[in-house]
């Protein structure tokens, strides 16, 4: 024994023997969704499921508590869409889901999803409600038949108040600060007009009237829900009110250089109130330079990318806005090609006297029709003639080209051909390009692949020059591709155009390996078929292996093999292949080999075990399998979903109930004991029996002191020695505020419901609500219509059988946990009684059932039925005093059963758990196994449990042989 020491660490052995504790095989149970955030309600929808509404902006904070062994992994899901990690602080991947400054557009239903490769996953989803409210937006209208003459004079009016809001907003239309009665004024009328985006109020002044001149106020709510403000806009109609008008200082299309800056003006000509002008661009958004003075427009210094179309609009909410729109297009001048095309109706390659010979050049420029061509032949502009001929648009060519036809070639026709593209009203100088045509200047094209240049091998990680020679006049040049059509090259790009056939390739991977096909471009050259030709790329790498890294364990004496298999490696032969022991050689290389390298341990001992590396060379470069091999034991495997720590009042002590597993015990020898190093505790020693896979074992950790915290550290014990640890801390607090029976009386009237929770396994919740808070819409002739005092603030729990409710739906409400222990009640008596005293109300023709269950809490959780009442009570709150003698730590459980139909509404109200028998009549005492009695006012039919219990096999079975009914008194 290890006396109580601050911060001394004691260690103790427990040996697998008889003592220790084994439980039952564990599998995940069902997920739970609770919301901790800034939640404004929480309610059970009639139709689908619980609604968690929260307030864009806020922090929404959602947490799935999972039960299971081993430890579920987590991950949320969302409809629609995933819950994307951008959006929360932390990952997806994890118990607890939190949304800072959540968006409208995050709403929506939530899943929770926990497996741990036991049995199936548990899902759980929960729907989450964004609450918001936008300021509205009042715009005026007429009809069309209105505009000539006076806008307002003797006409009819349309105040239109728009809102985008969740949940749908409530509307009021002031008149200076009077709100505006349809049934109180002949000259108005407030109406919902159909087609319209966003929540819609229309105010009609029929006629204007004098007094129609005034300040119009368009109010909108959604009644205080999440604190959510009122929001407003007042409108000043007058006789002078009129829409907006605009004139744009440029025209429709406005051509300029690159470089220069660009002013566009929008003058407002007309609106009251005082339009607000604005600019936008399609497509995409204002070029950040741009500056913005009133309604000009200024652009410096401009680029191909600025541009698009501007859009200056006026607004002032009368009418529709004013839009004026301009396409400005930045000039752009490059690369100017050209093409000569022999006679294509001959299939001609070459030029030939006597037959036709095309000549076309085209630049790349925007606008292409403001791009102007001249044809100069040996400097002198070409005059058109019946054997020199211009085709401004050519048909066979890509749009904008111009081409020059000579047609039937003479010798005069030899000479210098110049195609010159101008730009009228531009600064841009012009572009020129050249080109000699005689019978030797011209001739076809070659593409060739050098002697050995077939197939390029490097290196991963080097470079690497593909090259494709090619040769002709004029000389093309030539555009690289992979020739597989998905593939796209190294750089991103579908093709890459080199002038002299060389294409450098630098930090090559093995993704790059394939084959690469080089062709003739189609411009500044003949305009013939293209040449092509292909290029092998082959990129060695080392060896993949399998496994990369693996922990071996086996049992004592027992031969092992250890296996290192190639995946792939270029070059796929092996040229060496070694085993090493902790880092020393093991045994000679094994060359030439394609089979996975092997090494079998005969049998395995305190001598072989260690770190066993396999390197495997093919030439160029080592890869490892690297195996550690042992007899140790897997660590244990905590079971965390155990009862709170259980307090004993003398020395201010407590105790804990440690469960765990442990992980493949059959993996290595037979499991002898566990070390458990506990800080700041006794140490002793424990016998338990051998564990089998997947069985929950259990140890109790006593005089432990309040409220101190300790490390516990498990680690299995085989005859090689000590296995891998486990690590846990245990913090004892009071699981809730509400710890101890006491005379406290529970009215619901706290939304923290003094500690009780919904039970997770049941079909649906309980509710809390007061009169306030009904649904008007509620079930008539069915539940309390106030709480038990009578007054409308007073909160009760109920639960609804209403749709999407079915005959013999369970819904538990399940108080907190009490800490008791089993000291002697009076007259020597070994268990102290306790009074579960409530109020229950049961009105309804298809009333259900209302149980009170006693739930004892330890290794595992035993339901006692103490108390029931079944059928229609009447419209009366009564009084039920339940006597109960539990053995240790319990909770009250109150099971709500969905009768026949929908009138069946039970609600429950002033619950309170005392300490001492009944104050009021005193019921029926326990007996014998009869684990309790009720008490029930008037006709009721109630139910007492008889339990009888056996011991069989180290196994306790319960078994519930009858229910007795009896007709309970005062």
């Amino acid at each position: 024994m290890c006396a109580y020491v601050r911060e001394c660490v004691c260690v103790f052995v427990l040996f697998l023997r008889n003592h220790l504790t084994l439980g039952h095989r564990w599998t995940p149970a069902n997920a739970q969704i609770v919301h901790s955030g800034q939640a404004c309600v929480v309610k059970e929808d009639n139709i689908s499921e619980r609604i968690y509404t929260i307030r864009e902006g806020d922090t929404l904070v959602l947490q799935c508590l999972v039960k299971g062994h081993p430890r579920p992994q987590v991950r949320w899901t969302k409809t629609a869409g995933s819950a994307s990690d951008k959006f929360q602080e932390t990952s997806i991947f994890n118990e607890t889901l939190r949304i800072e400054r959540i968006q409208r557009v995050q709403g929506g239903r939530y899943y929770c999803k926990a497996e741990n490769g036991v049995g199936v996953a548990a899902i759980k989803s929960i729907r989450v409600d964004v609450q918001y409210l936008d300021k509205p937006v009042l715009t005026v209208h007429q009809t069309i038949s209105d505009v000539r003459g006076s806008y307002y004079q003797e006409k009819t009016v349309f105040l239109r108040c728009t809102v985008n809001s969740n949940p749908p907003a409530r509307f009021i239309w002031k008149r200076g600060n009077t709100p505006i009665e349809q049934s109180k004024d002949n000259g108005v009328d407030i109406y919902e007009p159909l087609y319209t985006q966003g929540e819609t109020k229309v105010l009609k002044l029929k006629n204007l009237r004098p007094q129609d001149f005034a300040n119009y106020t368009c109010q909108v709510s959604v009644r205080n829900v999440c604190d959510i403000p009122d929001s407003s806009v007042t409108f000043q109609l007058t006789n002078a009110t009129s829409p907006p008008a605009l004139r744009l200082s440029v025209n429709e299309t406005l051509v300029v250089d690159p470089g220069r800056d660009v002013t566009l003006s929008c003058e407002v000509t007309a609106g009251n109130p005082t339009p607000a002008v604005s600019w936008s661009r399609y497509p995409g958004p204002l070029p950040q330079r741009a500056q913005i003075r009133g309604g000009t427009l200024t652009l410096r210094a401009v680029t191909s990318a600025d541009s698009g179309y501007y859009n200056c609009t006026a607004v002032n909410n009368v009418g529709n806005p004013a839009k004026r729109n301009v396409n400005l297009i930045v000039r752009v001048m490059r690369n100017l090609t050209f093409q000569i095309t022999p006679d294509s109706n001959k299939d001609s390659e070459s030029i030939q006297m006597g037959r036709d010979l095309k000549i076309s050049c085209h630049v790349d420029a925007q606008p292409q029709d403001k791009v102007n061509y001249t044809w100069y032949k040996n400097g002198v502009p070409v005059v058109p003639s019946d054997s020199l001929v211009f085709l401004r648009s050519d048909p066979d060519m890509v749009p904008g080209t111009s081409s020059l036809e000579i047609i039937d070639m003479k010798f005069r026709d030899q000479a210098t051909y110049s195609c010159v593209a101008g730009f009228p009203g531009s600064s841009v100088p012009e572009l020129r390009v050249d080109v000699n045509i005689t019978q030797s200047s011209v001739t076809p094209p070659t593409l060739t692949v050098p002697t050995g240049g077939g197939v390029v091998t490097v290196l991963e990680g080097a470079w690497a020059d593909l090259v494709c020679l090619v040769d002709g006049k004029p000389r093309p040049p030539v555009l690289w591709s992979r020739a597989d059509k998905d593939l796209p090259m190294p750089s991103g790009e579908w093709l890459v155009e080199t002038r002299d056939g060389r294409l450098r390739l630098t930090n090559v991977t093995r993704d790059m390996t394939g084959t690469y096909r080089c062709q003739t471009a189609p411009y500044n050259g003949l305009n013939i078929k293209r040449r092509e030709a292909q290029v092998q790329l082959n990129v060695q790498f080392a060896p993949i292996v399998d496994p990369p890294f693996s922990d071996v364990r086996s049992p004592t004496n027992q031969p092992v093999t250890l296996r290192c298999a190639v995946l792939k490696a270029n070059p796929p032969r092996i040229t060496r292949a070694s085993w090493l022991m902790n880092g020393r050689p093991l045994r000679p290389e094994a060359l030439n080999t394609q089979d996975a390298p092997t090494l079998r341990i005969e049998r395995l001992g305190a001598a072989s075990n260690g770190t066993y590396e396999c390197r495997i060379s093919n030439g160029v470069g080592i890869s490892s399998c690297i195996f550690n091999v042992s007899t140790r034991a897997y660590n244990p495997e905590f079971y965390y979903d155990t009862p709170n720590p259980i307090s004993i009042l003398k020395d201010n002590n407590y105790s804990y109930i440690l469960q765990w597993t442990q992980k493949e015990p059959k993996a290595v020898d037979r499991i002898i004991g566990y070390w458990i190093n506990v800080r700041v505790v006794f140490s002793r020693q424990i016998d338990v029996n051998e564990p089998e896979p997947g069985v929950l074992m259990y140890y109790t950790l006593t005089d432990l002191r309040i409220p101190l915290s300790y490390e516990v550290r498990l680690t299995a014990i085989t005859m090689f020695g000590v296995g891998d640890p486990a690590t846990r801390a245990i913090h004892y607090s009071e699981p809730y505020t509400y710890p101890r029976p006491t005379d406290h009386v529970c009215g619901f009237e706290d939304d923290r419901i003094c500690g009780f929770t919904q039970d997770r396994s049941d079909v649906f919740d309980w509710t809390r609500q007061n009169h306030l808070t009904q649904n008007p819409k509620r079930t008539a002739n069915t539940g309390p219509d106030t709480d038990r005092s009578g007054t409308k603030e007073g909160y009760y729990m109920y639960i609804e059988a209403s749709r999407p409710r079915a005959k013999g739906d369970v819904a538990r409400l399940l108080s907190p946990l009490y800490n008791v222990t089993t000291s002697r009640g009076p007259s020597g008596s070994s268990r102290v009684p306790y009074c579960i005293s409530f109020y229950y109300h049961m009105k309804g023709m298809h009333i259900g059932s209302l149980n009170v269950l006693l739930r004892m809490k330890g290794i595992a959780t035993v339901d006692k039925q103490v108390w029931s009442c079944s059928g229609n009570q009447g419209p009366e709150w009564r009084q039920a005093n339940v006597l109960v003698t539990p053995t240790g730590p319990f909770q009250v459980v109150f099971e709500g059963v969905r009768g026949n139909s929908y009138e069946g509404d039970i609600a429950i109200d002033d619950v309170s758990i005392t300490a001492g028998k009944c104050k009021q009549d005193s019921p029926v005492p326990n007996t014998g196994r009869i684990p309790s009695v009720l008490l029930c006012p008037g006709v009721c039919n109630c139910y007492t449990s008889f339990f009888f219990f056996f011991l069989e096999k180290k196994r306790i079975y319960q078994n519930n042989l009858q229910n007795r009914r009896a007709k309970c008194v005062y």
